[in-house]
């Protein structure tokens, strides 16, 4: 049975700014697919140092999503909310409605809440009041395709490709035509707007007007992050004053959200707390997608075996460890005796591509190929699926965090 909207309203932490400090949610990221191209964003797969929207440390199954649940909602009794916000666009993706159904039929008590473009929103308002979807956010840039022009750089519709003035006019009829629909079923639609300076911010009391309207309950206005490898890359964040005034005026339209975290696809946590990387060590190794059968996760043993033996570094400037295995620009190999460590060679990793579902695997695949000489590996943080491949090849991994030496290496003698 489907909590009562008011109700559930309550305990929202991202529609109630009340309930924000005291309600938890969790993001699952089950949706890697995407039907547009933004111009703002680049989805990163087991991008675990960066704390954006679109970017998560893992792909869940929808069954592994129910697991993780399980696991989180022992650790944190307050959890209220189930959200599904990528890192794709959740309508692009068939494991959004099954993850759905499977969370409604074994957690009725906690509320469903969906993020999306708004593309396929139309034809599946229904189907996700069905399944008890109650929270809806759909993130709408323009109300004029001219300015929606600017922003996105492709939309991919029914099996064609459209970009241009075309591409933004399908979005935004699809769009509105959505967003009319689940205010109809009695759905709470949240609008989330990313500020663009030069491109749509003297457009937006626009927009807010034109979806007040529509009858929407609450929009948040959020600041562009220039993301390298986006044709947005080069242009500035707005500043908190032009993003306040703003909100200011506005607020004379329609309710303004202002306690966003602009949180990624797998946030667990209060909005001011995420516990994601938390979970990813020890979450998901419970829910059955860790690195080893007994679910304990990666390795977190000293590398002190009688060397010698080549051991890989994860690191961005050679100094500290610093990054995840997937993300790494370059791990620095070293041979390891049993007092001395002699380094071997760089081994530089391209990170300029977007990976994610096959690609990141092939990436991650490729990266162990690299490192195929070294017996262990030594990184800040690592996701299910790299720690049980490497642990497939016979690789130790070590979590740690702090400069690159004797006791990152484990070496006796300290």
């Amino acid at each position: 049975m489907v909590r009562g909207t008011e109700e559930a309203l309550k305990e929202h932490p991202c529609y109630s700014k009340e309930a924000h400090d005291k309600f938890a949610r969790m993001h699952v990221p089950v949706a890697p697919r995407c039907n547009i191209q933004c111009n703002y964003c680049n989805r990163k797969y087991d991008c675990s140092n960066e704390s954006r929207p679109g970017v998560t440390s893992e792909v869940l199954s929808p069954e592994e999503a129910v697991e993780k649940i399980r696991a989180v909602k022992e650790k944190i009794p307050y959890l209220s909310v189930i959200g599904i916000a990528g890192p794709g666009d959740p309508l692009a993706n068939e494991e959004t409605f099954r993850t759905l159904e499977l969370v409604s039929r074994e957690f009725p008590d906690l509320t469903l809440c969906v993020s999306t473009n708004g593309l396929a929103l139309p034809h599946n308002a229904q189907r996700l009041y069905d399944l008890g979807v109650r929270f809806l956010t759909v993130t709408m840039n323009a109300s004029d395709p001219a300015v929606g022009e600017m922003i996105y750089g492709k939309v991919q519709w029914e099996g064609k490709t459209y970009s241009g003035k075309e591409g933004a006019e399908m979005l935004l009829r699809n769009q509105l035509a959505g967003i009319e629909k689940c205010v109809e079923l009695g759905m709470m639609v949240k609008i989330n707007i990313v500020m663009v300076p030069g491109i749509n911010d003297e457009h937006i009391p626009e927009l807010v007007k034109k979806v007040k309207a529509l009858g929407v309950y609450i929009v948040n206005i959020l600041p562009l992050i220039p993301v390298e490898g986006t044709k947005f890359s080069g242009r500035r964040a707005p500043t908190p004053e032009e993003r306040k005034k703003l909100m200011d005026a506005c607020e004379l339209d329609v309710r303004m959200m202002r306690h966003c975290r602009q949180c990624r696809a797998d946030a667990i946590g209060l909005l001011g707390e995420d516990r994601s990387s938390e979970f990813m060590k020890m979450g998901s190794c419970q829910a059955g997608c860790g690195p080893s059968s007994d679910r304990s996760g990666p390795s977190l043993v000293k590398v002190d075996e009688k060397g010698p033996l080549r051991i890989a570094v994860a690191t961005s400037g050679g100094k500290i460890v610093d990054s995840g295995f997937g993300n790494a620009p370059r791990f620095d190999v070293y041979e390891i005796s049993e007092d001395n460590a002699e380094f071997l060679r760089t081994v530089v990793v391209d990170t300029s591509k977007n990976v994610a579902g096959s690609s990141h695997k092939e990436h991650i695949e490729n990266i162990a190929d690299l490192l195929d000489d070294c017996s262990a590996i030594i990184v800040k943080e690592i996701g299910p699926m790299p720690a049980k491949l490497l642990e497939k090849r016979g690789k130790t991994v070590r979590i740690y965090s702090g400069e690159v030496g004797r006791s990152a290496f484990g070496l006796r003698g300290l």
